[in-house]
């Protein structure tokens, strides 16, 4: 009986390793630096986790990784649609909101106009406390989150001559007061 278990367990162990060699293939090409290679591999570890939605509740930590992976990679190789449309569907341990606030907060930065900028900056605001709200803890989201959230406020209030909303980010030190002379 023992052994007969013990054959089960090993042979569960090897089929699981064999069914996820593109994940552990993916990190190997990431550690090496081949992008591509990488999400690839993500990509398809993905799509074998996505088969069956019992071995994305059993396995939730590497399917989440998984598509945290993809979803990082693609943010650091400019293809914010392509991260948009990932976080849409990916599950809540991936970071889709991080993911996307930090896509629609480079978008509003590089807006023109404050119209649009405001418009993009509100939805970072939003998808990032959203990300706050899973992560409390995660200093890179905090972050993203008050620069979104303080140049956005800045931009709801009337504007002034001269203003530089990163002026904001960087406090302007006080001008000093001339020292009195005595004598």
């Amino acid at each position: 009986m023992l052994l007969a278990a013990a054959m089960l367990g090993g042979g569960t162990a090897v089929a699981y390793a064999r069914w996820a060699r593109p994940l552990v293939e993916a990190d190997r090409a990431f550690r090496a630096g081949q992008t591509q290679a990488a999400l690839d591999g993500y990509g398809a570890a993905e799509r074998r986790f996505g088969r069956f939605a019992i071995l994305r509740s059993l396995f939730a930590d590497e399917y989440a990784s998984a598509v945290y992976n993809q979803l990082a990679l693609l943010y650091h190789a400019g293809k914010y649609d392509d991260v948009l449309e990932k976080a849409s569907s990916a599950p809540p341990a991936a970071a889709p909101h991080f993911w996307s606030g930090l896509v629609l907060l480079n978008r509003a930065m590089a807006d023109k106009t404050p119209e649009s900028r405001l418009r993009g900056l509100s939805r970072a605001e939003d998808e990032l406390k959203q990300a706050l709200q899973a992560a409390p803890d995660d200093w890179d989201t905090r972050f993203n989150y008050e620069i979104a959230a303080r140049l956005a406020a800045h931009l709801r209030q009337p504007p002034k001559q001269g203003d530089d909303p990163l002026r904001l980010l960087r406090p302007q030190p006080k001008t000093p007061q001339p020292a009195r002379r005595v004598g």
